[in-house]
């Protein structure tokens, strides 16, 4: 069975320095588990390792889509799962990194995504952001809850990717999206480390990063973002991104931009957290405040690892 190591949790708890640390210590290659990380050109908002800070680690699952080009949970499981043999065959460690839980879910529970396989209709994808604007996102969520209340209950109505493809699902097949069914066939011998710190540190830390990203250039890349299509794009609707949309058009004030993406990633942030904790076994650890504990990830690694 093959060996998977997933380093998991919001952003900002150091998942990164840890994976090129374990990466170098057990003969490791890293596959990005980050949605948004998979799209060229988007650096700064996405968080992404860049070539010259790979300390000579292979990354895998980065910069492989262009900015229109869809990248599904469907696809992350197919590419991810290449990847991991092809690691292992070389003798390597899979590591993957990131904070995209369903996309986790998916890949190490074998997740049987059902209709979440078709290919997207546009007409109707379009169709029902168009509803969300003229409206809103709550109006959105509650056209989901009418049809498939179950897969409501599971998606907040701030996610509105989710809850569109939900639609898209039944509307397209006739299939309620919460048919989706989680097949448990061990596929891999996975060990989850999730990092984490106290929630005020960890929203300080977000507010920081932000803050980081804005002094690093991120309103180019919005920008840039903006005028190829903003929020039709597959990779227009990310949070560092959209914020910045209502700037570009003078209904907002930059200030307004930059707490607006504060705000939106501190609850990103309280989302991922719960969506491990309630789906996932994971093996939590808190490097920012108890670095110290680095030690007790190795030795934990070493033991999984047959060491």
């Amino acid at each position: 069975m093959e060996k998977v190591l997933a380093i998991i949790g919001p952003t900002a708890v150091g998942k990164t320095s840890l994976s090129l640390e374990l990466a170098n210590r057990f003969d490791g290659e890293i596959i990005s588990g980050d949605s948004m990380q998979v799209y060229r050109h988007l650096d700064i908002g996405t968080a992404k390792i860049l070539p010259a800070e790979q300390m000579g680690i292979k990354h895998h699952l980065i910069d492989i889509r262009d900015s229109d080009q869809r990248f599904s949970v469907s696809d992350f499981k197919q590419a991810a799962a290449e990847q991991i043999t092809q690691i292992t065959a070389k003798g390597h460690l899979p590591i993957i990194v990131g904070g995209t839980g369903f996309y986790l879910q998916a890949l190490l529970q074998d997740l049987s995504l059902g209709s979440d396989t078709y290919e997207p209709d546009e007409r109707i994808r379009n169709k029902w952001h168009a509803f969300a604007q003229a409206h809103s996102q709550a109006d959105l969520w509650r056209q989901l809850n009418q049809i498939d209340p179950k897969a409501a209950e599971k998606i907040p109505p701030s996610n509105e990717v989710r809850v569109v493809r939900a639609l898209e699902v039944f509307e397209k097949t006739g299939r309620l999206f919460s048919d989706q069914q989680v097949v448990t066939n061990d596929s891999y011998d996975a060990l989850l480390i999730g990092l984490n710190t106290d929630r005020g540190l960890l929203y300080n830390r977000i507010n920081q990063r932000v803050e980081s990203m804005v002094a690093a250039g991120l309103e180019t890349e919005a920008k840039q973002l903006f005028k190829q299509g903003g929020t039709n794009l597959p990779a227009g609707k990310g949070i560092g991104y959209r914020e910045w949309y209502p700037y570009f058009e003078n209904r907002v004030s930059k200030d307004e931009v930059i707490e607006k993406i504060k705000q939106n990633s501190r609850h990103y942030a309280k989302r991922q957290l719960t969506w491990f904790r309630n789906k996932m076994q994971v093996n939590w650890f808190d490097l920012v405040q108890h670095p110290e504990e680095k030690d007790q990830i190795v030795e934990k690694i070493k033991k999984w690892n047959g060491e």
